[in-house]
Parts: C-alpha cells; sequence; structure tokens
C-alpha cells in the first residue's frame, strides 16, 4: 500500500517547479493529486505527466487571492475526486527590490498572493477537514521568515506571518486531528529565484556566493523538496506539528 493511496491531495501552485515536483512525488505514491495555479496551462502538463506515469491528477485554474476563484476550484475537486485529505500551500511570489524602492502596490500583490491567499485556502478546507475529524495541512514558507533577505523584506514578512499563522492554526485544529506543519526552502533553482538572481544584477556572484556559504555546496533543485513535505502530509508524521524544517542544505540551521 502507497503512503497516499486514494488520498486527495492539492497543491497550490502546482504549475511550477516545487509544486510540480511535489504532485509528481505525490502521484507516484497513489495520491489523487489536484493541480492548482494560476496558468492554466502548467498545471495541466503536470497533471497530464502525472497521468503519463500512472497516477491520477487533474489540473484546476485557481487564483488564491480570489476567494471566488479558490471556491470554484474546490468544488471541482469535490466533484472530480472527493474530500481533501490534504493541502500544500505553495503558492508565492516575489519582487526584488530594497523595501524603500518598493511601492505599496508591490506590498498589496505580495501579500495577496503570500499570506491572503494561503488564508483564503484554509478557510475553505478547514471546515470540512474538521468534520470530518482528519487533514493535513503543509504550508510552504522560506528560509527567508526565518532569517531575513535582503532585497525581499515584505516577501518575508508574509512568509514570517504564515509561519506564525500556521502554528496558530496547529493549535486551533489539533483537536480535530488535523496536522499543520511548515517547510521553509532555501535558495532552490525555480522561476522565482531566476527572477531574484536577475534582480541581484549580478547573477553569476550570487550564485557563487550561495553555493560557497551552503555546507552541502550546491544550490537546491526543486526534487529536493517533496521529500519534507510528503513527510509532514503522511501518517508518518502524525504526532508532528506546529513545526518549521528549513531545507536549505544547511545554509540555515535554526533550533
Amino acid at each position: 500500500m502507497q503512503r497516499f493511496q486514494d488520498q486527495v491531495v492539492i497543491v497550490t501552485g502546482g504549475g511550477g517547479g516545487i509544486g510540480g515536483a511535489t504532485c509528481h512525488r505525490f502521484g507516484a505514491e497513489g495520491a489523487r493529486v489536484a493541480v492548482f495555479d494560476l496558468r492554466l496551462e502548467a498545471a495541466e502538463q503536470v497533471a497530464a505527466a502525472i497521468r503519463a506515469e500512472g497516477g491520477r491528477a487533474q489540473a484546476w485554474r485557481c487564483d488564491i487571492t480570489d476567494r471566488a476563484s479558490v471556491d470554484a476550484a474546490l468544488a471541482g475537486v469535490a466533484s472530480e475526486f472527493g474530500s481533501v485529505d490534504v493541502l500544500v500551500n505553495n503558492a508565492g511570489w516575489d519582487v526584488f527590490k530594497p523595501f524603500t524602492k518598493t511601492a505599496p502596490s508591490d506590498w498589496e500583490r505580495l501579500i495577496a498572493i503570500n499570506l491572503t491567499g494561503a488564508l483564503h485556502m484554509h478557510h475553505a478546507v478547514l471546515p470540512g477537514m474538521a468534520q470530518r475529524r482528519k487533514g493535513r495541512i503543509v504550508n510552504i514558507a522560506s528560509d527567508a521568515a526565518r532569517v531575513g533577505s535582503s532585497g525581499e523584506a515584505v516577501y518575508a514578512a508574509c512568509k514570517g506571518g504564515l509561519v506564525a499563522f500556521s502554528k496558530t492554526i496547529a493549535r486551533e485544529h489539533a483537536r480535530h486531528g488535523i496536522t499543520v506543519n511548515v517547510v521553509c526552502p532555501g535558495p532552490t533553482e525555480t522561476a522565482l529565484f531566476e527572477d531574484y538572481k536577475q534582480g541581484a544584477g549580478n547573477p553569476e556572484k550570487l550564485v557563487e556566493a550561495f553555493t560557497r556559504s551552503i555546507p552541502l555546496g550546491r544550490i537546491g533543485q526543486p526534487a529536493d523538496l517533496p521529500g519534507a513535505i510528503l513527510f509532514f502530509a503522511s501518517d508518518d508524521a502524525a504526532y508532528v506539528t506546529g513545526q518549521v524544517i528549513s531545507v536549505s542544505g544547511g545554509l540555515t540551521m535554526n533550533g
């Protein structure tokens, strides 16, 4: 029996690097994977690849900043797959500038995607999980939330808020058998990191500096994240809630 056999798993930002790798791993372990992404074509490519590998997956366009879009996507999941067992809040976006160079319009979008979007998803799935007295939520934050990151002030604030929110929801819903945990990626080769490199002005120098700073000696890859994510989502972590783990090659080592 596979760990997630017949479980319904939603991954937001499922069309991206970390999200796509996570969807593939869930599909390989027997889950029915709901790939949520603002970019429907990217989500459909991931879902099609999972099906080609013998898994079960369906794509939905979902704008997590819009509650009506969230509700519509969740209604589609309920109709196609059934009740949600696992939610992975992975969708994110960043703008790479010193804080004083940003504008309120930047803040609004950063907060909407990185914090409010996750709130919408929790608010939509928690009542059903509580009624069934079972559920796993894994929130993808960032090591920027734990140690800060130059040029990412508002993003770091949103991810720090997500960590605090996760701990509170873990406390509120422990009695319902729901666990809530957080995975914090370090520098990882994704489209977001590519934007970060370009914003730095000297991408090669930035990568070299990061690589020297990471004890394991390399930048992370999307495939480095699903192991931790699926652990928190599995019954192996049934007695683990409100916890935060960094997946950063040792760049950050927080107790």
